[in-house]
């Protein structure tokens, strides 16, 4: 069962991004999950939506794929529906 936390928009927006940065990187999931040191299940079930990644991963992951996890945060901001609600 999946929380309303996992599949809401803005949520979604996160991992889409992420997932579309990692692609066009030319990066796969084996890759970056070698990167970060983890197997490649961790990424595969992030971008299925059936975990959640905390703050802590977003920076390890941002990092693994050369890129500032400020400016893809603010980079994501723009790309949000709105406040995210808690």
């Amino acid at each position: 069962m999946q929380r309303g936390w996992v599949v809401s928009p803005d949520y979604r927006t996160l991992i889409d991004t992420l997932a579309l940065l990692r692609r066009e990187l030319g990066i796969s999931q084996r890759e970056l999950a070698r990167r970060i040191g983890k197997p490649p299940s961790f990424i595969n079930k992030t971008e299925l939506f059936e975990r959640r990644l905390d703050v802590l991963e977003f920076i390890v992951i941002a990092e693994a794929m050369d890129r500032k996890p400020d400016q893809l945060l603010g980079a994501l901001r723009t790309n949000l529906s709105g406040v995210i609600k808690l």
